[in-house]
Order: structure tokens, then sequence, then C-alpha cells
């Protein structure tokens, strides 16, 4: 097998630190084992004192898979995550076993009786959960102290004292998270020089792979294990660091020459992957950057085919593109499999999922994608509906009643079904009660004659549901906005239906699908790929559909200050450079029916002097 220069520089390195800037498509998997097989075939290194540290699971058994074969034989590296190897060191210290490991659904039932027990108020459970345990986790691997911690999920008292009664039943239960396996290593490795010199001898060369994911405690483990032989070897692309939120360190890797001044460092410079426009156009992009190393890729294929940007009035239109485009290909050969659409959030490609279901296109998605009439939001939109159809149910009316405020007790709802005059009499001592309750009577009797695109337009602005959005926001440190996307999606998706009835049995059709469509994508890998372009991160296409390029999508509106603009410039970075051949970025004219911007990233896509056009 034939190596470029750089990469053959970086196969036979033996001793020392090494930097390895790998760009998209360079190799960097071929270099980390082939430089395992070199340290053991030609340095005569025990492969028992060889570690590999990747991100994931699949990429560690890849990894291991991909070695096995080139040697031929069994050789004893160890391959594994952070997480996998700090457990085993773990392990050998305390006896650890696969049962002290706290299990999803263990940690999901703690943070419900917490929540219960503090009285938090939510909309979406699941949801609510799973913020508190990102923020817990962000805490503990950044190393924050607690006390100068700010949550976004609710008041900083009420935080700190979920996080400490989280703790107290993990403790109490003889449990560990997978942040905690980072932490104890580090204070174990801290507390016992014994104990680290041990580890420091067994592993005597370590291998990092996407290192640009690193986040500072996993670093400060690592610089402890590598010690005075600072036989540490890192690969990965500053260039690609997208995971800033769940606590990863892109200056770390900028800064790795400042803690190690004799670091090697080559760069991995040619991408085989895509070709010539896409790298260039790629280059352009994320040249924007100024927080980064300044390199220049080359690619190995120049054929000459031009990266698309396209406008569209709509995203139905944009979708109605792709899928004549896909429908073209296979009709030619082509499989479905080739084509990948990508996305800045999970909630972008419903609209695309239905066009795509219409057509009978078959596609799998590595994200799952909320159902938006499963959204909280569209619960109490249909409740109102529900009402203005003739229900008097007790449990739609407890939905609705206090949105927008109306400082209705629900005490005043005890029969299971509501009658609007005797609900009116029992506030007859309080009038101004029972005169909004009046109101929401004629509401509900103009609700009755109108579509449904009316209907949700009527219960936003004159029955006040996007007031309560506001206030709801404001409650739960979250922005309206978000509410209000879900709101104008739903808005949206109601336009073409004249009668509740067609838009109801629309919303049962598609619900059904989709759960089927969840219950069977994995059976069939000749499927279109829809991903966000934190999913699609590592993976290639023959031809890649960048959707909804725009200002406030991407840039996502979320990202303010520079480094939040740079990191979603990565991100961008990543989706265009999982094309091999074809890419095209789509921007639109309208999203949800409001003006959009072209995004700024397709303007720094394009060489310096036609930006002036």
């Amino acid at each position: 097998m034939s190596f470029n220069a750089s990469q053959t520089r970086a196969i036979h390195h033996k001793n020392g630190p090494m930097l390895v800037l790998a760009g998209p498509g360079s190799g960097k998997t071929l270099v980390i084992t082939e430089r395992t097989k070199y340290l053991i075939e030609v340095c005569g290194i025990d492969p028992a004192q060889i570690l590999v540290i990747t991100f994931t699971k699949a990429a560690a058994t890849e990894m291991k898979r991909r070695f096995q074969r080139k040697m031929n034989r069994s050789c004893p590296v160890t391959f594994g995550t952070f997480h996998a190897v700090y457990f085993a060191i773990l392990k050998h210290a305390y006896n650890y076993s696969a049962d002290n490991i706290a299990r999803e659904e263990q940690r999901y039932q703690c943070m419900r009786e917490i929540i219960a027990k503090e009285h938090l108020t939510y909309e979406d459970e699941t949801e609510f959960i799973t913020s508190l345990l990102g923020e817990i986790s962000l805490v503990k691997n950044s190393g924050i102290e607690i006390a100068n911690y700010y949550s976004k999920n609710c008041a900083e008292t009420v935080f700190r004292k979920v996080y400490r009664q989280y703790h107290e039943f993990l403790y109490k239960n003889r449990l560990i998270d997978f942040d905690d396996m980072l932490v104890y290593t580090k204070e174990l490795f801290e507390q016992r020089a014994d104990i680290l010199a041990a580890w420091q001898n067994k592993y005597r060369y370590i291998l990092i792979d996407e290192f640009q994911d690193i986040n500072r405690i996993q670093y400060d483990i690592i610089k402890m294990l590598a010690g005075e032989r600072k036989n540490l070897f890192i690969v990965g692309d500053d260039d690609q660091s997208i995971y800033r939120f769940r606590g990863a360190k892109p200056e770390i890797m900028l800064h790795f020459k400042d803690d190690y001044p004799e670091a090697e460092k080559v760069l991995l410079d040619v991408n085989y992957r895509s070709v010539k426009n896409i790298v260039t156009s790629a280059g352009y992009l994320i040249g924007h950057n100024k927080e980064r190393f300044q390199k220049k890729i080359e690619a190995a294929d120049q054929g000459d085919i031009p990266v698309e940007w396209q406008l569209f009035e709509s995203q139905r239109k944009e979708n109605a593109r792709i899928i004549w485009d896909i429908q073209e290909a296979v009709e030619k050969g082509a499989k479905y499999e080739e084509f990948a659409v990508l996305f800045r959030t999970n909630t972008q490609p419903r609209l695309l999922m239905e066009q795509l279901m219409e057509y009978n296109i078959p596609f799998r998605t590595r994200d799952t994608v909320p159902n938006l009439y499963e959204h909280w939001i569209a619960k109490d939109i249909f409740a109102y509906i529900r009402i203005a159809l003739g229900s008097r149910e007790r449990r739609d009316f407890l939905q609705i009643m206090n949105r927008p405020k109306r400082y209705i007790s629900r005490e005043s709802l005890d029969e299971e079904t509501v009658a609007f005059d005797v609900w009116e009499w029992y506030y007859e001592e309080q009038p101004w009660v029972a005169k909004r309750i009046e109101k929401l009577e004629g509401d509900i009797r103009m609700l009755e004659r109108l579509s449904p695109y009316a209907a949700i337009n009527y219960i936003r602005k004159a029955i006040g549901y996007d007031e309560f959005c506001t206030e709801y926001a404001d409650y739960r440190r979250i922005k309206a906005d978000d509410l209000f996307d879900v709101l104008d999606e739903l808005l949206d998706a109601a336009r073409e239906y004249k009668t509740y009835d067609a838009w109801f049995d629309h919303i049962e059709n598609y619900t059904k699908e989709l759960q089927e469509f969840y219950r069977v994508q994995n059976q069939n890998p000749n499927s279109v790929a829809l991903a966000t372009l934190h999913s699609a991160k590592g993976l290639e296409y023959e031809n890649v559909y960048i959707i909804d390029v725009n200002e406030g999508v991407m840039p996502y509106k979320k990202a303010v200050l520079e480094p939040e603009v740079e990191e979603e410039r990565r991100m961008f970075y990543v989706g265009m450079t999982r094309a091999k051949k074809n890419l095209h970025l789509f921007s639109v004219r309208q999203l949800n029916h409001k003006d959009a911007e072209i995004s700024r990233f397709i303007k720094e896509a394009q060489p310096p002097e036609k930006k002036k056009d």
C-alpha cells in the first residue's frame, strides 16, 4: 500500500508527542491503524502497551476491526472510548462492575422524582429531563464549581438542589454515570501516584482519534497518563470541532503545543473523498474562521463538477426539486442510498418526510425527528378545536383554561363533563372570572365556523395564545421564538385543509405512517439518508443536499457571539465535506411563510473575486 508524504511521516513517528491535522477524507483512520502496526512490527513495541482512544463505541470497534485485518493475527492493543478506558481503570481500583453504571431509565426515573418533589413545571417531561441531565453533565465535564453555574432551565438555587439530589441518589445506590467515570479517574490519579504509575507503565504509547472533540477533564487525565514519556499521538481536525454544547474544547487542540512545545506537527492535506470544487468551496468558507490552524487542502480527484446553489420560493418547492432529482437518478440506475439531505435542526425535515412518504421514496433518519402534532403546543391547539367541535370533556378544558391566563381554578371543574352556564355560575361572586369564561364561550363559538388555518390564527391573536407563549418562555428561561416556530409550522401545515375533519384525518394518517416508518426504517439500507449536520459527521455520500441555507438556520439564530458563529461555520463545513461528487446548497425565500435571508455562508463559500458581484 502506498502513502503520501504526510501520511508516511505520521505513520513512521515513534517517540514523543505528535499533532496530526487530518482534513476531511484524508485517511486519518488509515494513519492511526498503520502507525499502530508500524510501532509493533518495525519498532518492536509490545502491542499490550498501545492504547488507541476514540469517541464512539462504533468508531472504536471499526478501527479495531480494520487493524486486526491488517495484522492477520490477534493483537492485544487496547481500542476503546474515553469512557470505556477510564471505567476499566476504575474497575481495577474500586471493583466496579457493569451493574454500577447508572442505566438511562434509572437516571430518568430519579429525575422524575426530584422534579415532582421540587414542584418544577414543564410541558414536555422527556425534553425537560434531558436538558437538566445535559446541564449536570456540562458542569461535571468542564469542572465548573456548581456555585458559579447559571442554569438555562431553572433558577440557580433550584438547579443546585436538583444537582445535589441526583448525586445523593447515585451515591446511595453505589452508581456512577458516564461523567463520574471521568471525574473519579482524575481524582484517583491525583490521589494515588502508585496507581497512576502502574497505568503509565501499561500504556506507553497513546493514540487519540477526533482529538478536536476532547473536553477539559478528558485531556487532564490523558496528560497524566502520558506522563514523562509524552508518547501522545493526537489526530483530528480543528475545523470539524462541532460539539462545544457537550463541553468539547477545540482550543485544547489549538494550544496543544503550549503543553508540548516539542510536539511535531504534520498536516494530512489531500482529500481523497470529495471532488476539487467541493474541497475549494469548503476551504473558502472555513477560511473565514479566525480561531483555527491555517491549512491548504487539495483534492485527489480533480473532476470539474460545480457546487450548485439554488434559491427556491418555499420549502415545499425546495423539497420537490430534491424528490425530482432522486427519482430521475434512480430511474437511470442510481441507488437511494447514494443521496443524503442534511439540515441544521431535527425539526426541519418534517415537511420533506411528508413529501417523501407521498412519493414512496424510502428514507432513514440519523436522528429522531419529533412529530410536530405531538408537541404540547399542538395538543393545546387541538384541545381548543375539539371543544369548538362539541367536546365537553373536563380534560380538554383543564388543558386550555389558563392558556392564556384566566385565573380559573381546577376546583371549578369537578364534573367529568363541562357545562358553560354551570361553570359561570360557580364564579357568581367573582364576576370578573365569570366574564372570562363567557368570553371563552364566545371564542369557542367563533372557532366552530373557521378553517384550521384561520382557527390557529384566531387562537394565537384573538384568544391570546401568543402572549401565553411569551410568558411561559420567560418563566422557563427559553426563547419565545422557539415556541412561535412550532406555531408557525402548525399554521403552515394546516394551510391547505378546508375543514377540521380533513386536517385531523391527515394528522392521523401521517402519525400512523411515521410510527410504521420508525418500526421498519433500519431494515432498508437502500434509502435516502436524512441527518442533522451534527449526526452526519464521519459519513460520506455521492450526492449531498444541504437545505434551508438561510440566516437564522445556518448560522442558527442562537449563535450570537463570534465563537458560536465559528462553530456554526465548522458545522456547515462538515456538511459540505460529506459530499463526494455532487453538492447542492439550497436556500428559500420564505420559511414558514416569513421572508428569509440567504445565509452568509453561501457568499463565504465562493472565491473572493465573486463576492463583489
